[in-house]
C-alpha cells in the first residue's frame, strides 16, 4: 500500500516533461482521445521523401471533437498506420504534436504484430464476438500476446503521461486494444480523469469467463471512472461479470448506474455513438456524388435496389444475406429480374485464413444464385469488392429502397444511420433524380437484432440472421410496404439520428465524465496491490482506518469501558465454513470481560441457543441474540425478552411465501428464529438470487403492510422482524442502564460490517446517554471494509479485528473481579453478530 495522496485545488505539480510545456501556458482544460490508430492520414511524398499528414475526416476520435466543450483543446494519443524509422521518429513526432495536437505512440512492429494482430484479432474481438476457444480454427490463448498487449498499454500510457496535466485534463480512452490502459494511468496519477468506452459488443460472462486473463482486465477497466457502452445489454453483461467474478454490486440512483469498488464510484453510461451529419451532408451535396446517383439511377432503372455495406469478416453474415435473396427469389418469382441486392465489400483490417475462407464462401454462394436466377443482363447480387470512396456508397444508399444489416454479431454498425440520412437527400441529389424538394422522403431497414444500433431504430425490420426465411420475408416486406408507412418509418429513424449523432455523443459522454470525477480532490487515495491488481483506495478524509496506537491511548486513559463488536464477518469471516468461535476468539474475549473497566456484550442476529453453545466458556459475557430480542446480561443470568407481547401472527403470512421462494431459488435456505424470519441465498447463483431477493422483498412487503414489522435486505438474506427491534436499541439500552447505576462509559467502542450495524453506529454516535457526564465519551465506531458507512474508522478484515482487540487486551488493567460483584455491575464490552 502506498501513502495516501491528499491534494488541494491550490496544490501545484510539476510537468512530467518538458514536452508538456507545449500545454502548460495556461490552464486550459484538454481533453486527451486515447485510440489504437490516430486520426490521420499519412504518406510519404516521392520527390522530396517527406511525410505529409492529413487529418482523416472519416475517423469517429477526429469526428467526436465537435461534441465536446469549445474551450478545451483536444489532444490525440495513437499509432500511425504506417510504418515511421527510428531516426525520423523524433521530427515526425514534433511534427504531429506542433500542426495536429497528436502524439505518435510508436510501438516496434514486431510488439504491434503480437500485440494487434495477435491478442487484439485472434483473443479479445473473437471472444467479445461470441466465438468460444474451442470454436475451429479459433487459435487457444498466447500467453506471449497477452504480455504484448500489456508492454503496448504500458507505452500508450507513458505517451499520455508526456502530455497530461492531472488537474486538469481529461482522459478519454477508446475500445478493447487498450482495456488495461486505466490501471497503468491510474498507477501513475491516482486522480487522472479518466473515462473508457468499449465500442465493439461485450459478452455474457459465461463467454467473458473463458479470458484467462478475465480478472486483469474486469479490474482495469474499474480503475477508470467511466466505462461507456453502446447498449444496455452490454452494459448489463459487464455488470454481470463484475458480480460474478469479483462480487461488487451495482446500483442505480437517478439514473445512473454504479458500481462501488474500494471507495471509488465507478459509473457506467450507455449510449449508441452516431455519424457526423455535417460530413454526410456535405458528400451529398458535392458534385461526385451528384455524378454517380444519375449514372447508376441510369444503370438500374426500373430495378429494386437494396443495399448492403460491410466489413469483410466472420460475423457480418454475408453468406447468409445472399441465402435470404435465394430464398426470396425462390418464394416470389415476380422478383427474379427486378430485385437486386447490391454488395459493397470494405477490404478487410487484418489478413485472416478465416476471413479468406468467409469471402470465397460469400462469393460461391453469389455465383450460385447467380447462374441459377440470372437473365441475360441480369444478376440478383453484385458484389463491388474494392475500396469504394464514400460518395459513391452515398449514391447506392440514396437509390436503394432498402438497406440490410445482417451480422450475427456486430458492435453498433453505423450503416443504417448513413443510409437513413442519404435518403433524406439533398437539394443537389434532388436536382440529380430531377425530382421536387417536397417530394416524400421513404427508406426501408433490415437489421439484425444482434448488432448494436437495433434497440436505437425501433422502425426497422428486425430479423434473427440465422433464420433464413424469416429474413427473406423481411426483404420482402421492406419492399412492398406502401410509401406511407415507409415515410413514418423514415421520419422517425431520421429524427433520431440527425438528433443523436456523433457531437451529441461525446458532448453527452464529456458531461458524465466531468460528474463522475466531482469527487476527485475531496477524498483521501491509497495506491493498493501489484501490477495489473493495482486499484486505489478512496476514502473521506473523516473516514480512516483504526489504528492501534491511535486507540489504545484512550483505552489506557478511561476507566469505564463499552466495546460492542459485530461476529460474522467481525471476528469470524463471513465465508467460513465453521462458524463456531474459534480458541482465539474466545481467549481474546475472556481477556477483555476480565478487565474490571470492561463490559462486555454480544449483539447478535443469530438465535440464543447457538450463541449460548458457543460462547460457553466465557462467563462474563453478555449477549443479545436476534438482533436484541432476547438479552442475556451474563452466562449466570436468565434470557430476557426485550417485546415480550409481540404478536407473532404475521409468521403464518411470511413463512409459506419465504418457502415459495426457497423452493423457486436452488441453494437459498429459510431460517425460523423466535422472533424473525430469515431468507438466505449466498450459495444461490448470484445473479438469480439477487433478482429473487428484490421480488421476495416487494411481495412481503406487500403482503405485511398491515402488519407490525419491518421487512429488510441484508448482505445475502431477507429478514423479516417485529418493529423496534434493532442492535441499535440495545446499544441504547445497555449504555442507558450503564448510566442510570452512576457508571456512564466514557469508551465506546462499536465494530460491525453489516447494514443492521449502522443501526449501532447511529445509536452510540447520538450519545443521549452521557447527558449527565462532565466531559464527552471517546467514541469508536468501526466498520469492517472499506464502504459507505455512518462508522468514522475503518478496519479492512476479521485480521485486522482481531489484532485490535489482542492490542486492547494487552493494555487492560486488573484482571481480578470481585466474587460478589454481579455481572450488570461491570463494565461492558458488546460484541454483535450479523446474520
Amino acid at each position: 500500500m502506498t501513502d495516501p495522496v491528499i491534494m488541494s485545488d491550490g496544490d501545484v505539480k510539476e510537468s512530467n516533461d518538458d514536452d508538456s510545456s507545449f500545454f502548460s501556458s495556461e490552464h486550459h482544460r484538454r481533453i486527451i482521445i486515447v485510440s489504437n490508430s490516430l486520426p490521420l492520414n499519412a504518406k510519404r511524398d516521392k520527390i522530396s521523401g517527406k511525410w505529409c499528414f492529413s487529418y482523416d475526416e472519416d475517423s469517429i476520435f477526429w469526428q467526436l471533437k465537435d461534441g465536446l466543450s469549445p474551450d478545451a483543446d483536444v489532444v490525440y494519443v495513437g499509432s500511425l498506420k504506417v510504418d515511421v524509422d527510428a531516426n525520423e521518429q523524433e521530427k515526425v513526432s514534433l511534427q504531429l504534436l506542433e500542426e495536429f495536437n497528436c502524439v505518435p505512440t510508436f510501438i516496434p512492429s514486431d510488439l504491434y504484430k503480437q500485440f494487434h494482430d495477435g491478442f487484439c484479432k485472434q483473443q479479445l474481438w473473437p471472444l467479445f464476438h461470441y466465438m468460444m476457444p474451442v470454436y475451429p480454427g479459433n487459435r487457444h490463448f498466447d500467453r506471449s500476446q497477452w504480455q504484448a498487449y500489456v508492454s503496448a498499454n504500458k507505452i500508450f500510457a507513458d505517451k499520455v503521461m508526456e502530455v497530461l496535466n492531472p488537474e486538469d485534463d481529461y482522459v478519454w480512452v477508446h475500445d478493447y486494444h487498450l482495456m488495461v490502459l486505466p490501471t497503468f494511468l491510474r498507477k501513475r496519477c491516482s486522480r487522472v480523469r479518466l473515462g473508457f468506452f468499449l465500442h465493439s459488443p461485450f459478452p455474457s460472462s459465461e463467454v467473458y469467463k473463458t479470458l484467462p486473463v478475465r480478472g486483469e482486465i474486469l479490474k482495469a477497466l474499474l480503475n477508470a471512472d467511466l466505462v461507456g457502452f453502446h447498449t444496455f445489454d452490454y452494459a448489463r453483461h459487464f455488470l454481470s461479470c463484475c458480480r460474478r467474478m469479483l462480487g461488487l454490486e451495482h446500483e442505480s440512483k437517478r439514473g445512473y448506474i454504479g458500481l462501488e469498488y474500494f471507495g471509488r464510484t465507478i459509473f457506467i453510461k450507455i449510449l449508441p455513438a452516431g455519424i457526423h451529419m455535417g460530413r454526410v451532408q456535405s458528400t451529398l451535396d458535392h458534385p461526385s456524388s451528384s455524378n454517380k446517383v444519375r449514372e447508376i439511377h441510369q444503370q438500374f432503372k426500373g430495378k429494386k435496389l437494396i443495399v448492403g455495406v460491410d466489413d469483410m469478416d466472420l460475423f457480418k453474415g454475408i453468406s447468409l444475406k445472399f441465402l435470404a435473396i435465394e430464398q426470396l427469389l425462390q418464394q416470389y418469382p415476380e422478383r427474379q429480374g427486378e430485385l437486386i441486392l447490391i454488395q459493397i465489400l470494405n477490404p478487410p483490417s487484418s489478413s485472416d485464413k478465416d476471413v479468406e475462407d468467409a469471402k470465397e464462401d460469400a462469393y460461391i454462394t453469389a455465383k450460385r444464385i447467380n447462374e441459377r436466377f440470372g437473365l441475360e443482363g441480369y444478376e440478383p447480387i453484385i458484389i463491388i469488392d474494392c475500396h469504394v470512396p464514400f460518395y459513391e456508397k452515398a449514391a447506392y444508399y440514396a437509390l436503394a429502397e432498402c438497406c440490410i444489416v445482417n451480422a450475427v454479431r456486430d458492435g453498433l454498425n453505423l450503416v443504417p444511420y448513413r443510409y437513413t440520412v442519404c435518403r433524406q437527400g439533398s437539394s443537389k441529389l434532388d436536382e440529380a433524380l430531377e425530382i421536387a424538394s417536397d417530394f416524400p422522403r421513404v427508406s426501408a431497414l433490415v437489421v439484425s437484432e444482434f448488432i448494436g444500433c437495433s434497440p436505437s431504430l425501433s422502425g426497422a425490420i428486425r430479423v434473427n440472421p440465422w433464420d433464413i426465411d424469416a429474413v427473406a420475408e423481411a426483404l420482402n416486406l421492406a419492399i412492398t410496404m406502401p410509401d406511407g408507412e415507409k415515410q413514418l418509418r423514415h421520419e422517425k429513424h431520421y429524427r433520431y439520428v440527425s438528433s443523436h449523432d456523433v457531437a451529441y455523443w461525446a458532448r453527452s459522454f464529456e458531461q458524465d465524465l466531468v460528474f463522475s470525477c466531482k469527487d476527485h480532490y475531496s477524498n483521501r487515495c491509497w495506491g493498493i496491490g501489484f501490477g495489473l491488481n493495482f486499484r486505489i483506495l478512496s476514502l473521506s478524509p473523516s473516514f480512516r482506518r483504526l489504528s492501534i496506537d491511535h486507540i489504545v491511548p484512550a483505552y489506557e486513559r478511561c476507566s469505564c469501558r463499552a466495546i460492542f463488536l459485530d461476529y460474522d464477518g467481525t471476528v469470524v469471516p463471513e465465508a467460513s465454513i465453521v462458524k463456531a468461535p474459534s480458541p482465539e476468539v474466545i481467549s481474546v474475549l475472556n481477556n477483555l470481560c476480565s478487565d474490571v473497566n470492561n463490559t462486555v456484550f454480544i449483539v447478535s442476529g443469530r438465535g440464543k441457543t447457538s450463541l449460548s453453545e458457543w460462547f460457553d466458556q466465557c462467563e462474563n459475557l453478555g449477549i443479545a441474540a436476534e438482533h436484541g430480542y432476547f438479552i442475556r446480561w451474563g452466562k449466570h443470568t436468565s434470557w430476557q425478552m426485550s417485546h415480550a407481547d409481540t404478536d407473532f401472527a404475521w409468521q403464518k403470512i411470511a413463512e409459506p411465501v419465504m418457502r415459495s421462494y426457497m423452493e423457486a431459488t436452488d441453494g437459498s435456505s429459510v431460517e425460523t428464529k423466535e422472533s424473525a424470519l430469515v431468507w438466505h441465498y449466498r450459495d444461490a447463483d448470484p445473479d438469480f438470487g439477487s433478482w429473487q431477493a428484490m421480488e421476495l422483498l416487494d411481495h412481503l412487503e406487500n403482503v405485511l403492510a398491515n402488519e407490525p414489522v419491518v421487512v429488510k435486505k441484508g448482505q445475502h438474506i431477507i429478514e423479516v422482524k417485529p418493529q423496534g427491534i434493532t442492535k441499535g436499541s440495545v446499544a441504547q439500552e445497555v449504555l442507558s442502564s450503564l448510566t442510570k447505576k452512576g457508571k456512564s462509559p466514557d469508551f465506546v467502542l462499536c465494530i460491525g460490517d453489516d447494514r443492521s450495524d449502522e443501526d449501532m453506529f447511529e445509536s452510540i454516535l447520538a450519545k443521549p446517554y452521557s447527558a449527565t457526564s462532565f466531559s464527552a465519551p471517546q467514541i469508536f465506531a468501526c466498520t469492517v471494509g472499506q464502504k459507505p458507512s455512518k462508522a468514522r474508522y475503518y478496519l479492512d478484515d476479521t485480521v485486522d479485528v482481531m489484532t485490535l482487540l489482542k492490542g486492547l487486551g494487552a493494555a487492560s488493567g486488573p484482571k481480578s473481579r470481585c466474587s460478589t460483584e454481579t455481572p450488570f455491575e461491570k463494565r461492558e464490552v458488546c460484541f454483535e453478530n450479523d446474520v
